[in-house]
């Protein structure tokens, strides 16, 4: 049970930078965390102009498992577009913009700051 917490705790923590960084970068986080029953969670829902941004965040300590970017495979990305779907259906349908999927990679070392990549458009 407490690893299954420490890990939520680390997927938060990543969350909350990731959130963050597309503040910084002047999109506006729409939802976190949005649910669809059994199809799973879309972690942050953001604007990027007139674009809809459907974003996975991946959080890893260094020296541990492959590195974030790595973990959103064609399966993933699949299932992504079909929550994107499923989002824009409650939501009103596609901004003009459409819809883009991005990744957001945290990765904390042991010591100093953590590392945080944003890339757009990855499926």
């Amino acid at each position: 049970m407490k690893t299954s917490k420490a890990r939520n705790a680390l997927g938060k923590y990543g969350e909350d930078l990731a959130a963050r960084r597309l503040t910084e970068s002047g999109m506006t986080v729409l939802q976190r965390n949005w649910r669809s029953g059994r199809a799973g969670e879309i972690d942050i829902v953001a604007r990027d102009g007139d674009a809809l941004v459907v974003c996975e965040v991946k959080t890893r300590r260094t020296g541990t498992y492959e590195h974030p970017m790595a973990a959103v495979t064609p399966v993933k990305a699949q299932r992504l577009r079909g929550l994107a779907e499923r989002w824009l259906q409650e939501h009103g349908g596609a901004p003009p913009g459409g819809v883009r999927i991005d990744v957001v990679g945290v990765l904390l070392p042991d010591r100093g700051a953590p590392v945080v990549e944003h890339v757009r458009g990855v499926a």
